[in-house]
């Protein structure tokens, strides 16, 4: 314990109360002897940048139990490992400078249940380098990261029949061994659709502006 504190830069009473609160694991006891290894430290480092970067002790604690409760890497990735998507691995350090403070324990179990986050040891894995830029960059435009995640899960159930749809045309209509080769069609259709939409959108909310709060929507029915 002294050894492991030394190489924190801690107190050995501050690494006492760290394992009280759950912070850190137990260390692999042999007899009377405990040993503490290199994940130990690089969980005390964790520790030590989130609380430079403005966490209380509470916090990091309830961050702990959401990661410790999330899938591994292995389940997340290991199965189904994206063909398009590079996964990205992080330390919760910089986890947290990516989201500028948001990544709070319900904002973390979002993303562990929607499996955009894994777990990996004293890492994190998100599942697609693309997705973790966009995220980052809405947050940064000031969407709260929990509007990104809840719009993420609407997201996800529009691709998911989209992705069916193009699974039984593909299937229905070409040989089973192009399939994957004709994959970038279905991708390429739907963000074709997807701009054209966007256009639309976009163009009708100009027109319209901003509405006066309590009136009715501009198509809404009148009684």
């Amino acid at each position: 314990m002294e050894e492991l504190a030394a190489a924190a830069g801690i107190t050995v009473r501050t690494l006492r109360f760290y394992r009280e609160r759950g912070l850190i694991p137990p260390p692999r006891r042999e007899g009377r002897i405990a040993w503490y290894d290199g994940h130990h430290l690089a969980r005390l480092r964790t520790i030590a940048a989130l609380l430079e970067r403005g966490h209380t002790l509470s916090g990091i604690a309830d961050l702990t139990a959401a990661f410790e409760s999330g899938r591994d890497a292995g389940e997340a990735l290991g199965l189904v490992e994206p063909s398009e998507e590079t996964p990205v691995r992080l330390t919760p350090e910089a986890l947290a400078d990516h989201f500028a403070g948001q990544v709070t324990p319900e904002n973390l179990a979002a993303a562990l249940d929607l499996g955009y986050l894994a777990v990996d040891g004293e890492e994190i894995v998100h599942i697609s380098r693309r997705l973790l830029d966009v995220s980052a960059a809405l947050v940064g435009e000031g969407v709260p990261l929990a509007a990104v995640l809840a719009a993420g899960r609407e997201v996800r159930s529009h691709a998911d029949a989209l992705a069916r749809l193009f699974t039984d045309l593909l299937h229905t209509h070409a040989p089973r061994e192009d399939v994957s080769r004709l994959r970038p069609l279905a991708r390429a259709v739907v963000e074709a659709e997807l701009s054209l939409a966007l256009d639309r959108h976009l163009a009708q909310a100009h027109d319209e502006g901003p509405a006066a709060p309590g009136a009715p929507a501009p198509n809404a029915r009148q009684a």
